[in-house]
Parts: C-alpha cells; structure tokens; sequence
C-alpha cells in the first residue's frame, strides 16, 4: 500500500492518503500535550504503544460485535484503517468519578459509579472541547438523534467489553474517550484507544498508567504506557 500525502496533522497522529480513495495511513507520534496544547513534550515510544495498544483492543473489540475503522497494523507506528466522515463530538464514558467530572461537581476522585456516565464534547481546540448535550449536537448539525442514540449505545457496549478486560489484568477503567465516523452510511468506532485516551489506574496501587502522568507532572510517564501495553499483549497478544 503506497503512502501519499499527508491530509492532516494533529497533536498526537498524522493522517495520510492512499491509492485507495477508502483507506487511509494513521501514523503515531510521540508527541504529547495537555490542556489544549498549552503543556507539550514528548513520551519515548508513546506512539509505538498506543498504536499497538489500540489495534490489540480494537481487534478484541470487534470479536465482540463493535465495529470499527481498523484494517490492519502496518507496521509500529502505522495502521490501515477506513476512511470516514468524522463525526465532531467526543463520547466520554466515566466508571470512577476523576478528572474534569470531579472538578465540576466538587466530587473526590476515586468515587466508582453505580452507573456508568456518557458525556458529549464537541470537537473544538479553539473552543477548548465544550460539553454540549444531544439538544446542541441535532440543533448545529453535529448528529441526527438516531446517530446520537447509536453512539452511546456503542460506548456503552464498547465499556461492557473493556471494562471486564482490564479488570482481568488488574488495570480500572477509570473513563475514556470514543470518537465515530461515517463509512458507507455505518456508524464506526475511530481515532484510537490507548493510554492517551484513558484513565488507567492499578487496581493494587491506585497509579495512574495514562497521561495524567504527563498532565500532573508525576513522571515515569513512558514507564507507565508500556507497562500497560505489557499486560494487555500478556492477555491477548
């Protein structure tokens, strides 16, 4: 498959095109930043975890039905995957109250839910990523309510897989951002799944293994992203 040009680039993938109009070239980088590109670095090898992470998780996700953009791994840094017509919102599923929830409803973090919380963010790095409500997301355009109860209801099944899995090898799925796109009319999981868009905390010490170790200045960040590829290649590699 030859690679042509690139068609984006955005903080953590670059996006290229193919001689196959429906398939696109992700690369990972090892660049990292938080709180919209104000705090930025860079993670050894996070881009090599992420992508290997994220296709292991993507694979085990389809075996359970969800379907996805993935076609294959390339190589360690590059994956296959279908082009699609991204959808602008992010879906954020929270099992332990941590992060911005915490902040906004004065919570402690490390409070487990009864039940699992589905958020909507609109995709905007100038508007800082708002979170907006399926009223907003029909009104401007963003997703028909059909679209909307579709990609919940792919969260939350994408949520009862993992959530079990990373229990198994003693990581909790603390929360985590989902992003779909249209292909052919089908709603498909994209983007990726990996410590970058995860909270992950050992379920012995409580350390986070995501990147909050970037964003809170606690280190051993590169430590902690292949620690977390180490168990989930252990479980399914």
């Amino acid at each position: 498959m030859k690679i042509l040009d690139m068609l984006y680039e955005g903080k953590a993938k670059r996006i290229y095109a193919t001689e196959d109009p429906n398939l696109l070239v992700m690369n990972y980088k090892d660049e990292a930043t938080a709180f919209d590109g104000a705090k930025k670095g860079i993670i050894a090898s996070k881009g090599i975890v992420n992508n290997r992470v994220s296709c292991l998780l993507f694979n085990l996700l389809e075996k359970h039905g969800v379907a996805t953009h993935l076609v294959k791994q390339l190589d360690e840094r590059n994956v296959l995957v279908r082009r699609m017509e991204m959808i602008p919102l992010e879906v954020v599923v929270r099992n332990v109250v941590a992060g911005s929830l915490a902040k906004r409803l004065g919570r402690e973090e490390g409070q487990v839910l009864p039940v699992p919380v589905v958020e909507l963010y609109y995709k905007s790095d100038e508007l800082h990523d708002p979170m907006v409500n399926e009223s907003h997301a029909q009104a401007f355009g963003w997703a028909t309510k059909e679209q909307l109860t579709v990609m919940q209801q792919k969260a939350l099944q994408v949520n009862q897989v993992l959530q079990p899995f990373f229990d198994s090898i003693g990581i909790i799925l603390v929360d985590f951002k989902l992003e779909f796109g249209l292909a052919d009319g089908e709603i498909l999981l994209g983007d990726e799944i990996s410590p970058d868009s995860c909270r992950l905390w050992d379920k012995e010490t409580m350390d986070k293994l995501d990147k909050d170790r970037f964003r809170r200045d606690l280190g051993q960040e590169a430590e902690a992203y292949q620690e977390v590829v180490r168990r989930i290649e252990a479980a399914l590699g």
